[in-house]
């Protein structure tokens, strides 16, 4: 079965999390991913952990699928000639070293470019290779607090907090997967490559969306809400008698309905609640009256009752229950793969769903230097070559 990206090579020179995932997509739509790491590996997250399965850390595990893997000892001039020759059979070359680091190694776009005009090349960084921050290392964490993430995230009384996943790496992994695939599709017109600068406080800023638009029209800094909306109510979590439930109102309509079937249609009518912008003003009078009826009933029961009303809802789910939903079932979210060191190892699957091409999981997560061999005679490098740069470090 041919596959979307079948022919396209990718050496990923990136590591923990926002440039593996985004080589792991596409590595799960067919191209040929190398990942590249120093001699005995570098990716620091094989070492993160617990848990380890069998020495294999379940983080590295998450993002490094559908690879193959060399280790190369990039300071070295050998090493550096290796990767020119892998350059010139290779589409794309994605890295997250800080500003200036490729073009130090002879590895910078401008350098690789002269080797192939059409290579895309794209380069990670906490905040860009341009401007008063390009230097500056930058992580997660620190991202979701530069970014005004923190400080919309958590309530006035808990004060800012941070997403419960490194979710500025996975927002630059989609985005630098986006500018790959673009970039990979306009060189079909013009034959040549680009470089295409990633962000991990660009990506972060870009998901403020609504909250950054609110702010630029009217001025006003926003609060923290929890887990109510800044722009629509009722949207939030509701107590129930064994737990919690999310309810999204999103129109008038749906409210009127809400009210209905919890015996207080009274409350659609009243002048405080009868339209969304209404709601939004007056959020601190209807949310105790909602939630005080909510409370009545278990969570199961209201789940069933909003669904058969159109009502949208969702319970909140830990990870024991999201993994046996059977809607995630039925979806292939949760697959598994025989891995040699860690045994049977369970991963999250792709959400991608493609009629023609379907994403498939063609490898488990390498060991470092697990591919060596087989890589470098692809580009013309002998066993007795192969054995010397063993010897001397260079792989």
């Amino acid at each position: 079965m041919s596959n979307t990206l079948e022919g396209i090579r990718v050496l990923d020179l990136s590591r923990v999390l926002a440039g593996p995932y985004c080589t792991m997509i596409l590595g799960d739509l067919g191209a040929e991913i190398v990942k590249v790491e120093a001699p005995g590996g570098s990716d620091e997250t094989r070492g993160w952990g617990p848990p380890f399965q069998e020495g294999v850390s379940a983080y590295y595990l998450c993002a490094n699928r559908n690879k193959k893997s060399l280790t190369v000892n990039l300071k070295s001039e050998e090493g550096q000639r290796l990767i020119h020759q892998l350059v010139k059979e290779s589409d794309v070359v994605i890295n997250n070293f800080k500003t200036g680091t490729m073009d130090r190694l002879n590895l910078g776009y401008d350098e690789l470019k002269k080797i192939n005009p059409g290579l895309v090349y794209c380069s990670i960084t906490g905040f860009g290779e341009t401007g008063p921050y390009k230097d500056f290392p930058g992580y997660d964490f620190i991202i979701q607090a530069m970014s005004g993430l923190m400080s919309i995230t958590g309530t006035e009384e808990s004060g800012p907090q941070k997403v419960g996943v490194a979710i500025t790496d996975i927002l630059t992994g989609l985005y630098a997967c986006i500018g790959i695939q673009g970039a990979l599709l306009e060189r079909t017109q013009s034959g040549e490559g680009q470089k295409i600068d990633i962000s991990l406080y660009d990506s972060a800023v870009s998901s403020l969306v609504n909250i950054a638009s609110n702010y630029l029209m009217a001025g006003k800094i926003p609060e923290r809400l929890g887990n109510h909306h800044a722009n629509i109510v009722p949207y939030q979590t509701f107590d129930t008698s064994d737990g919690s439930l999310v309810i999204a109102v999103g129109n008038d309509r749906q409210f009127a309905q809400l009210t209905k079937f919890l015996g207080h249609s009274e409350l659609a009518e009243d002048p405080r609640f009868q339209t969304n912008a209404k709601r939004v003003e007056n959020r601190e009078q209807l949310s105790p009256i909602l939630n005080d009826l909510f409370k009545q009933e278990s969570t199961a029961h209201w789940t069933e009752v909003c669904r058969q009303n159109n009502i949208p809802c969702g319970p909140i789910q830990n990870l024991s229950e999201l993994t046996e939903d059977p809607q995630l079932q039925h979806r292939d979210m949760f697959i598994e793969q025989e891995h040699p060191v860690a045994g049977d190892i369970k991963l999250v699957g792709s959400p991608l769903k493609l009629s023609k091409t379907p994403v498939q999981y063609q490898s488990y997560p390498p060991s470092a230097g697990e591919h060596n061999e087989e890589l470098l005679q692809t580009i013309g490098y002998s066993t007795e070559e192969i054995e010397q740069m063993k010897k001397n470090h260079i792989i």
